[in-house]
C-alpha cells in the first residue's frame, strides 16, 4: 500500500481538494482502491462529504457517523486507545471505514482532534500511532486490501501529522503563487526535514494550485514566484542530507533532487 500525505501550513492553497480529487482519481480511472483520512480538526473534508448536492445533510453518512461515534470507532477513539494501552482489539472494519464507493473508502475527522495534544497521555508514543492503524487496516478481514492510503494532514506540525509523515511514501506540499509562497514553502520544506529525522525523508512534490494563468499558460508574475519557489526546493535538495535520496521528475524532464515543483493544475 503506497501513502500519500498532504500538507501545508498556510490556508486556501487547496490541500483538502487536492486529496479528495487524487484519491478520486486513481479510484474512477485507474480501479484502484483508496483509503483517505480527513486528520484535520477542521473536519472541512468530513463536512463536505456530509452535504449532497442541495446542501443539505446527507442521511446515509450522518446516520454511519453518528453509529461510529457512538460505537467509538472514530479517528480519535483509536488514537486515544493507542495511546492509553494499545490498538489490540479494536477492530478496522466498516463500522472504521465509510465506503464512498466501490474503490473509494473513507475515514473522517472528528473536532476532538483539536485538544489532541492537551489530552494526550504519551505525545511520544503517539508518533507510531499511523504506522500502527494502517497494519490494523491491512490486516483486517473486512476491508480490501488498498492500493493506496491518502492523508489530508492538519495545517501543523502536532503528534498526528508526525506519525503520518514518518509513515508516508510522498508528501504532497500545494501552494498558491504569490508573495508568500516562496517563503512559506522553503520554512515548510526546512521544518519537515528537521522535523522527521533521524527518519528517512520521503519524496516531496511541491506544485502550484490555482495559478493566474493566460492563454493556458501561468502568468509572468505566478511564472516568477514559481520560480522562487523551485529555487528554495534546489535549496533543500542541494543539502547533504538529502542528497542520496531518490530524485523526482519536473515536467521538463530535469532532476532537481528529492523535492520538485510541478508547474501543475
Amino acid at each position: 500500500m503506497k501513502t500519500i500525505a498532504t500538507i501545508n501550513f498556510k490556508g486556501g492553497v487547496g490541500k483538502t481538494t487536492v486529496t479528495w480529487c487524487l484519491g478520486d482519481v486513481l479510484s474512477t480511472y485507474s480501479r484502484s482502491k483508496v483509503i483517505l483520512f480527513d486528520l484535520d480538526a477542521q473536519m472541512s473534508l468530513t463536512q463536505a462529504i456530509a452535504l449532497d448536492a442541495e446542501g443539505n445533510s446527507s442521511g446515509k453518512f450522518a446516520s454511519w457517523y453518528e453509529n461510529a461515534a457512538a460505537h467509538d470507532k472514530t479517528i480519535f477513539s483509536a488514537l486515544r486507545k493507542f495511546l492509553e494501552t494499545d490498538l489490540t482489539g479494536f477492530q478496522a472494519d466498516n463500522g472504521f471505514v465509510f465506503r464512498l464507493a466501490e474503490n473509494y473508502h473513507f475515514v473522517p475527522s472528528t473536532e476532538q482532534l483539536y485538544w489532541l495534544e492537551l489530552e494526550a497521555p504519551d505525545p511520544g508514543k503517539g508518533k507510531f500511532f499511523i504506522k500502527n492503524l494502517l497494519g490494523k487496516v491491512e490486516n483486517s478481514g473486512a476491508l480490501p486490501k488498498y492500493d493506496y492510503a491518502l492523508f489530508d494532514c492538519p495545517p501543523s506540525f502536532t503528534m498526528l501529522s508526525y506519525s503520518v509523515l514518518t509513515s508516508c511514501d510522498l508528501i504532497l506540499i500545494p501552494f498558491n503563487p504569490d508573495f508568500f509562497a516562496a517563503k512559506g514553502v522553503g520554512l515548510l520544506i526546512a521544518g519537515l526535514r528537521h522535523r522527521i529525522q533521524p527518519h528517512p525523508i520521503p519524496k516531496l512534490a511541491v506544485f502550484a494550485n490555482r495559478a493566474r494563468t493566460y492563454g493556458g499558460e501561468p502568468t509572468k508574475l505566478a511564472r516568477a514566484w514559481i520560480s522562487d519557489v523551485r529555487a528554495a526546493c534546489d535549496n533543500v535538495s542541494n543539502q547533504t542530507s538529502w542528497r542520496n535520496l531518490r530524485t523526482l521528475r519536473k515536467r521538463s524532464g530535469k532532476r532537481r533532487g528529492n523535492c520538485c515543483v510541478l508547474r501543475g493544475a
